[in-house]
């Protein structure tokens, strides 16, 4: 009997110690098991080899900046201007990549234009001390803004050919970048686990005073986070460039949203330091078969951004609740 209970005891131990330490990711891969599940019962295409790989091509993107986006939401910073500068980055490296027809300058003006606007961003939160909000609010206004300057509306269509080789080879007969971008997720998961870069910035967000006084640099933690989110958004341009050989002043205009919404349905807290890299990738995933989905059953993109708000909202108010729910737990233990 008590090799029984011990072991009883023992599966639930486990049990509760998963819960505690992937709830999130948990309830997140059900619900994107269950909509999958509706949508194929709904749709025959959905579930197809055509339509998993057009999904994938689709959330390659957003799954970049995601990437980028949860570093700065750990600190309880949020970076607004991701899309906007990934599309400056598309429009500078892509201008000089058809005025001068070599691939390898255009991809490192691209890299070099989203990093340059994360060392600002990150400067100006983290040593500046400026509001993380307004100041990413004013650089997606001058990136945005800065995008058309530069090509005065025009898109550009001369981007050498050779561009086209990193999204279209072929590894087991499937797009070679699809393997790098979820090889990145489980990199940047590995340093938000296992290094002092992924500590400090958990630090930051948890309590920034603590964290000072632990000794932590909290101006360069603080600005390092800004600093990846723009060298993933340059990254991010760079595939864009690649699938479509081309550069349109439009590009990355909204994305934001799309990678702060990943986050946050993935267990991100927009107050910091909560969130994972596996959680954000199932919420970019989620988030992506809730907009394909929709697609194909036909339903309007104005429903489709309807909807997809209410999931948002919706996991706001579940993770609200349920915080207060552990708050009062706690206290009636401690009473």
């Amino acid at each position: 009997m008590k090799g029984t209970e011990q072991k009883s005891s023992g599966r639930n131990s486990s049990l509760h110690m998963l819960m505690t330490n992937y709830g999130s990711e948990i309830g997140v891969l059900i619900a994107l098991i269950l909509y999958c599940a509706v949508i194929s019962f709904l749709s025959p295409y959905f579930l197809t080899s055509r339509n998993m790989l057009n999904l994938f091509s689709q959330l390659s993107v957003v799954g970049l900046l995601a990437i980028g986006e949860i570093f700065v939401l750990l600190t309880g910073g949020i970076d607004l201007s991701v899309g906007n500068t990934m599309g400056l980055s598309c429009m500078a490296g892509g201008m000089v990549m058809a005025s001068t027809q070599n691939m390898a300058a255009g991809i490192l003006v691209a890299l070099a234009t989203g990093l340059g606007c994360g060392v600002l961003n990150g400067f100006l939160v983290g040593y500046v001390g400026l509001p993380a909000f307004i100041v990413t609010l004013g650089m997606m206004d001058i990136t945005r803004n800065a995008d058309y300057l530069m090509c005065g509306g025009v898109g550009i269509n001369n981007l050498p050919e050779s561009i086209k080789v990193l999204t279209k080879a072929k590894l087991f007969g499937i797009n070679g970048y699809y393997f790098i971008i979820v090889l990145l997720f489980i990199l940047t998961g590995w340093i938000l686990n296992n290094t002092k870069l992924g500590r400090n910035t958990y630090a930051i967000g948890s309590n920034k005073n603590a964290a000072r006084l632990s000794g932590v640099n909290t101006k360069l933690a603080t600005l390092l986070p800004y600093v990846i989110s723009g060298l993933f958004a340059g990254i991010g341009a760079v595939v864009l460039m690649s699938r479509f050989a081309a550069v349109d002043p439009n590009y990355g205009s909204g994305y934001e949203m799309n990678a702060i919404a990943a986050c946050v349905v993935g267990g991100a807290s927009l107050a910091g330091g909560k969130g994972s890299m596996l959680g954000t990738f199932i919420g970019v995933v989620l988030m992506t078969c809730i907009s394909n989905g929709l697609d194909i059953l036909g339903v309007s993109p104005y429903w489709q951004g309807v909807t997809i708000g209410c999931v948002i909202i919706g996991v706001l108010l579940i993770e609200t609740y349920s915080e207060k729910a552990k708050s009062r737990s706690k206290s009636k233990n401690k009473a």
